[in-house]
């Protein structure tokens, strides 16, 4: 089995720095995804949101969920369903402004909860940015600069729970898919698994650890690397054994914001081949991705080439 990359953020201070970037950037590089522990978020902050996003569920969404799979027929299908997901959502957005007190059926400890971690998550992510920055030896806060549009960067939650599921080998928890956006952490349930990712054409279980914190790379991290670092396919797989709590916030580019790979970055050669990945407007991007989002991501890349002339040119360093 191979070793999914699994770190330490308290080995960035020390001798083991060295040792933990360059970790973190063979993770980047070869993975798309790792694993955080010792990540600076309150373990009793993280049991308290478990245990209010299961109460929830289970008050709040789980005879819905019953009623869509009765209505829609998935508790009987005889062959493989591609256009539906085993899974029951809400979203919470916190930036640029929160939603949070719009979104229906959450108790006051909740939503006070919930903002307490998505604000630890923020600043989470945007030191992970830096860490990135160093390691491909791009400016302290560039990352962060490239995703700010006029009103600073996007940030959102998807809380998902995977039920059960008595056909798991004919639905899937959620389709195969890149994220669209830049920099995404998750807080998985550590008891049901489920989510894979796809290395070297194979399917690869991330695991489920306690009080940790998945992170994987979005498209636009891979624009801006120019592909150094790149979005990795990944699929959630139903289970038998018991329902899959997902709690993924997702640190995006402003809908506005200009992106483009990173001049720094841009070898001669690679420009006179025209190996250069597309400038756009995220929000441009994100049109394409809600019709395309499962299928290959290339041809999104590809159709964004040439049609942002007005944007003006990627300058060469």
């Amino acid at each position: 089995m191979m070793n999914f990359p699994i770190i330490s953020l308290e080995r960035l201070n020390g001798e083991e720095r060295k040792h933990t970037m360059e970790k973190i950037k063979d993770a980047c590089e070869n993975w798309g995804f790792f694993e955080l522990v010792n990540h600076g978020i309150p373990h009793d902050l993280m049991d308290t949101l478990e245990r209010l996003t299961k109460e929830h569920y289970r008050k709040c969404m789980e005879q819905r969920f019953r009623e869509f799979v009765s209505n829609r027929g998935l508790d009987a299908v005889q062959t493989e369903v591609k256009d539906m997901d085993w899974e029951s959502t809400f979203h919470v957005r916190h930036l640029p402004e929160s939603n949070i007190s719009e979104v229906p059926d959450l108790s006051d400890e909740y939503r006070k909860v919930m903002k307490e971690f998505a604000f630890r998550l923020e600043k989470l992510a945007e030191e992970l940015l830096d860490l990135l920055c160093e390691n491909l030896g791009l400016e302290k806060g560039y990352l962060k600069k490239a995703f700010y549009g006029s009103r600073g960067p996007t940030f959102g939650t998807k809380v998902a729970n995977y039920p059960q599921c008595p056909n798991p080998e004919l639905v899937k928890g959620l389709r195969a898919h890149t994220d669209a956006g830049g920099i995404i952490l998750l807080f998985q349930d550590d008891k049901v698994s489920g989510l894979q990712l796809l290395k070297d054409g194979e399917w690869v279980d991330v695991p489920p650890m306690r009080h940790s914190i998945v992170v994987n790379l979005g498209d636009q991290l891979e624009v801006i690397t120019n592909g150094k670092y790149k979005s990795v396919e990944h699929r959630v797989i139903a289970q038998t054994n018991g329902t899959r709590m997902s709690i993924a916030s997702f640190y995006n580019p402003g809908s506005d914001a200009v992106i483009y790979p990173a001049p720094k970055l841009l070898e001669k050669e690679t420009v006179e081949k025209n190996n250069v990945y597309p400038k756009f407007v995220f929000e441009e991007y994100m049109k394409i991705y809600a019709g395309l989002k499962f299928h290959a991501k290339e041809p999104r890349f590809e159709a964004l080439k040439g049609s942002n002339e007005n944007l003006g040119p990627i300058a060469i360093i």
